[in-house]
């Protein structure tokens, strides 16, 4: 089963920065949550409000231990000028 929440290393890993960060992300997003009146656990953040709140992130999974990610890139942008 699929775990509700990520928590700081996950999130690290996900977003290919420090584990300080990720709890400085999680923390700001908690206190979002807060605000809106839910309630949130220390150290952990909900899978589908940080994949809202981070632009790109489309799905994602862990099998068997190693994360997986899957991003949506839209088609309509060009590289060429």
């Amino acid at each position: 089963m699929l775990n509700m929440y990520y928590g700081a290393e996950e999130v690290a890993e996900l977003l290919r920065i420090s584990k300080g960060k990720s709890y400085a992300i999680i923390r700001d997003l908690n206190k979002e949550l807060e605000q809106k009146g839910f309630i949130t656990i220390a150290g952990k953040v909900p899978r589908k409000y940080l994949e809202e709140r981070c632009y790109g992130i489309a799905f994602f999974q862990i099998s068997r231990g190693a994360l997986s990610a899957s991003f949506i890139f839209s088609p309509t942008i060009s590289m060429a000028s």
